[in-house]
């Protein structure tokens, strides 16, 4: 039994369903955000989420029916994302809902006319289940919409009983499946077997009330809660063999393969996992953060910070050496950006917290990859053994160094036939929860393993920076490449533990020392050596500190001498980075308490940076500050500043510290004893970070950026101190330069901008006009170039350098002049990426059942892109120029076969 469907795109398939339903009494309701104001659910993983307040009578129905397309996230069968034909992360779930209104068979009647009639599915590739005490919708299927008894199956509760919890609302299910092999026949249909059905419509009978006990009664208000795989539907009106190959998910697929140099459609099944997971989990990934979500590790942050370093790690595989996922993620908003636009308006931040994220697991994970290769061999086990299992503790080293999620080593693990011991990774993260109450970032420490070695014989290290910006020290170890040397010469870099040292190591956002570490007797100018000086005198470079448990792990170069394990030295910080950093982390507390003064009390941090030439400050807000908010934010915090207010700095029991009001600082975790940085009057926070002894010492506070990151979520760029006069002078040097290329003062200058800004307007207008025209020109001219087939006259031609607008007025004109038996196909290459076509069809065409919409937009994804429009004038665009000539090919053949029909 041959069957090919009418290819329907993914858009038109959901327009369909709503429309279907919408002509029933359905209200259309917009899907609603991945982040659910039910608190229960991390993330939207069901098309009725959103309506469960109903079904659960909380809430009173604002209509009796409703239909939705709503996008969803699961992760419970993230490992099976790329492997079978169906599982997802992202999806959308099309959903019919009745509250109280109609039931069963109303919507059992609907599901059938939408799927056999408006989709086109032939029945006897239908197959339904019913749940197996359903007699009434078994009795509805078979009597009522004439479906053979056999092809009806009865299923277990498992499977076919749907409930809101313990108890609350609850009732059978019937779902349709489709059936992609009937040639096997009735006589064993199994509905476990996804190679051959696959189900694409569930109906719950939401009709029961379950009690404590288990009891069921019936409900007088009874619900219908439907929902249709979009992607599902695809995959079968697509015809193609997985959900991942439809025009939902391809073209993300088809980027990703691209920058990787990789054709699809010539990989083996392996590359191919790859990158399905890579196009299934951008969407995901798009959207989330489209919607609010941040990466972290907690929370629908960690589901994200997941899900990129999957795409990461995948991109690896099939060899991306290089950051690719903001420009994978550009083709995932192209195609979701019609129906979800907040992913375009989002655009910047989705592609920026991408960049972020990627570059930040990427210093790691190759070093953390090599690292588990080595567990992975060592756990390996030989011919004959039982299977191999990486211990716990490696696997947390993995996690707690390199950002590995504990899924994703269980995930390599299992590619090589290993287990992970699951236990033994979480007596070793509570192991680090006694041993340390700070959090910490991910670190780049290729010296877990040696430090592990160490710490039997090392005590922790001593920071002595908070007084002293010069120490004398020890040296306790030297690490080349993470591995434990005697000594490192000249032209080495390594990672240096100290006895006691003055250098700040990263933490509260706030970056470490830079500096240098020196032999004991030998003088510590913060300059290169001169060349008559000798190489014998040790002097290593120190350009960053990070903190692992109790040590300070100082990473640097060495630039003269042999550093050597014991050696006595002068570990000397940079003052004039130090000066910086404290500068900019008091203008960061300044700055809060300026914002709860002036803007709102509630506002709290969620996040900082404190470098030696910026300062970033997120913090938790529902909109944009206004210009005057902001000023007056900077000219209180200025004003703070000149008040020259000292600071007070103690030690004290966390209980007191609270109860004193000190301020808590982001994803900060604190001991019993904490230190207050107290600037009275002014502000009061709990922070191990350096700062000024006096406000006075910042100098100037200068915000320069003030925006949104995240749903609720703003953020303050700014500079302070040094930082602020090296911003402000490259400022002022601007405005001199843009005053003399105007000839105009600096006060002028907005208004000779805005005056340049509107002759640029005009002329631009003008040049449109020109444009048109001359399209117009030129369109005239082709009339006599149009071919006759048949009685029709049809012209496919291209016209380059024409903007779409004029092209779509040439072809328009064309066709008018053609006459009613007119088929006119103009195409114009805009730039490499971008390409205009547009379709104009007579009357007479259309008759014979030709449509420009539907015609261009199948056009168009020959060049890479889409679109539509009515049936007698559409547009469409793409991304691939070099295809046009063979688009406009493809289009005069289709048309010539047509029209000669």
């Amino acid at each position: 039994m041959s069957f090919k469907p009418q290819y329907r795109s993914g858009a038109e398939i959901r327009q369909t369903f709503l429309d279907f339903y919408a002509a029933r009494g359905h209200q259309i309701v917009p899907s609603a955000s991945l982040i659910p104001e039910d608190p229960t659910v991390l993330l939207t993983i069901a098309g009725m989420l959103p309506f469960k307040p109903i079904f659960l009578g909380q809430r009173p129905a604002p209509f009796p029916r409703a239909t939705s397309s709503q996008k969803c996230i699961r992760t419970n069968d993230i490992e099976n994302v790329g492997r079978t034909a169906r599982h997802h992360t992202f999806f959308e779930m099309l959903g019919n809902f009745s509250f109280g209104d109609y039931f069963k068979d109303k919507a059992i009647a609907w599901a059938w006319e939408l799927s056999t009639e408006v989709f086109g599915l032939p029945p006897e590739r239908l197959v339904v289940s019913v749940f197996r005490e359903d007699d009434e919708a078994f009795a509805i299927w078979r009597d009522q919409i004439g479906i053979p008894a056999h092809r009806i199956q009865r299923m277990d509760e498992a499977d076919n009983f749907w409930v809101s919890g313990p108890t609350g609302p609850c009732g059978p299910c019937s779902e349709i499946y489709y059936d992609f092999h009937p040639e096997r026949g009735d006589d064993t249909i199994d509905l476990e077997d996804d190679t051959r059905f696959i189900e694409f419509y569930n109906l719950v009978f939401m009709q029961y009330n379950r009690d404590v006990e288990g009891h069921l009664t019936p409900l007088q208000a009874q619900n219908i809660d439907t929902g249709m795989g979009l992607e599902r539907m695809a995959q079968i009106l697509q015809q193609v063999p997985n959900n991942y190959e439809t025009d939902l998910i391809l073209p993300i697929i088809k980027t990703a393969a691209a920058i990787a140099g990789l054709d699809y459609a010539q990989c083996d099944a392996k590359t191919q996992v790859s990158l399905k997971v890579i196009g299934d989990h951008v969407r995901a990934i798009v959207h989330l953060i489209a919607d609010g979500v941040t990466a972290s590790n907690l929370g629908r942050g960690y589901v994200l910070r997941r899900l990129i370093r999957r795409v990461v790690r995948h991109g690896r595989l099939i060899g991306i050496d290089r950051e690719f996922t903001a420009d994978v993620a550009a083709t995932a908003i192209a195609l979701a950006e019609a129906v979800y636009p907040n992913t375009r308006e989002r655009q910047a931040v989705i592609q920026a917290e991408l960049q972020r994220e990627e570059a930040r697991f990427l210093e790691t994970l190759e070093r953390g990859e090599k690292l588990l290769t080595d567990m992975i061999a060592r756990a390996t086990p030989k011919t004959g053994q039982q299977p191999g299992q990486i211990a716990g503790k490696d696997a947390f080293i993995l996690y707690d160094t390199y950002g590995f999620p504990l899924e994703l080593t269980q995930e390599i693990a299992e590619e090589q036939g290993l287990t992970v011991d699951v236990a033994g990774f979480e007596a070793a993260m509570e192991e680090q929860r006694r041993r340390s109450q700070e959090a910490h970032e991910t670190i780049d420490l290729t010296v877990q393993g040696s430090l592990d070695q160490l710490a039997e014989h090392i005590h922790a290290t001593v920071f002595r920076g908070y007084t002293d910006l010069t120490t004398q020290s020890v040296v306790e170890a030297v690490l080349v490449n993470g591995k434990q040397v005697p000594a490192a010469p000249a032209g080495s870099q390594v990672q240096i533990v100290l006895r006691e040292t003055p250098f700040y190591a990263e933490s509260g956002g706030q970056i470490g020392d830079r500096g240098y570490l020196l032999a004991a007797d030998m003088p510590s100018p913060l300059t290169p050596l001169s060349p008559d000086e000798g190489s014998s005198e040790l002097r290593v470079r120190i350009t960053d500190v990070q903190k692992e448990s109790d040590f300070f792990i100082h990473y640097g170069e060495v630039e003269a001498g042999t550093l050597r394990v014991g050696d006595r030295v002068t570990a000397q910080i940079d003052v004039a980075c130090r000066r910086r950093a404290q500068a900019n982390h008091t203008a960061t507390h300044l700055l809060q308490a300026a914002l709860k003064k002036i803007v709102d009390p509630a506002i709290s941090q969620a996040g900082s940076l404190v470098a030696f030439d910026r300062l970033r400050f997120d913090f938790n807000c529902p909109r944009p500050l206004t210009l005057e908010e902001l000023e007056q934010v900077e000219a209180q915090v200025n004003a703070w500043i000149a008040a020259a207010t000292p600071a007070t700095v103690a030690v004290m029991p966390i209980a007191e510290a609270k109860a004193k009001g000190a301020i808590a600082m982001f994803g900060e975790k604190y001991g019993d004893q904490v230190r207050v940085v107290d600037y009275p009057g002014v502000s009061m926070e709990l922070c191990g970070g350096t700062h000024v002894a006096n406000t006075a010492e910042i100098g100037l506070f200068k915000i320069i950026a003030e925006t949104g990151i995240a749903s609720g979520v703003r953020r303050i760029e700014a500079v302070a101190g040094q930082a602020a006069l090296d911003y402000l002078t490259v400022r002022d040097r601007i405005v001199r330069e843009l005053g003399d290329r105007f000839k105009a003062k600096p006060e002028e200058l907005p208004d000779r901008i805005a005056s340049l800004q509107s002759e640029l307007k005009s002329a631009q207008k003008q040049l449109e006009q020109l444009k048109a025209e001359l399209a117009i020109a030129k369109s005239d001219s082709l009339v006599t170039q149009a071919e006759t087939v048949g009685s029709f006259h049809l012209l496919v031609t291209q016209l380059d350098g024409v903007d779409a607008e004029a092209l779509k007025t040439a072809a328009e004109r064309l066709q008018q002049k053609l006459g009613p038996q007119a088929a006119v196909v103009l195409g114009s290459v805009l730039a490499p990426d971008k390409v205009s076509l547009v379709a104009a069809f007579g009357p007479e065409v259309q008759a014979k059942g030709m449509q420009a919409g539907k015609f261009i937009g199948a056009i168009a994804k020959l060049c890479g892109g889409g679109g539509g429009g009515r049936p007698n004038l559409a547009q469409a665009g793409g991304r691939d120029a070099s295809q046009l000539p063979a688009a406009l090919r493809s289009a005069q053949e289709e048309l010539q076969a047509a029209l000669r029909g």
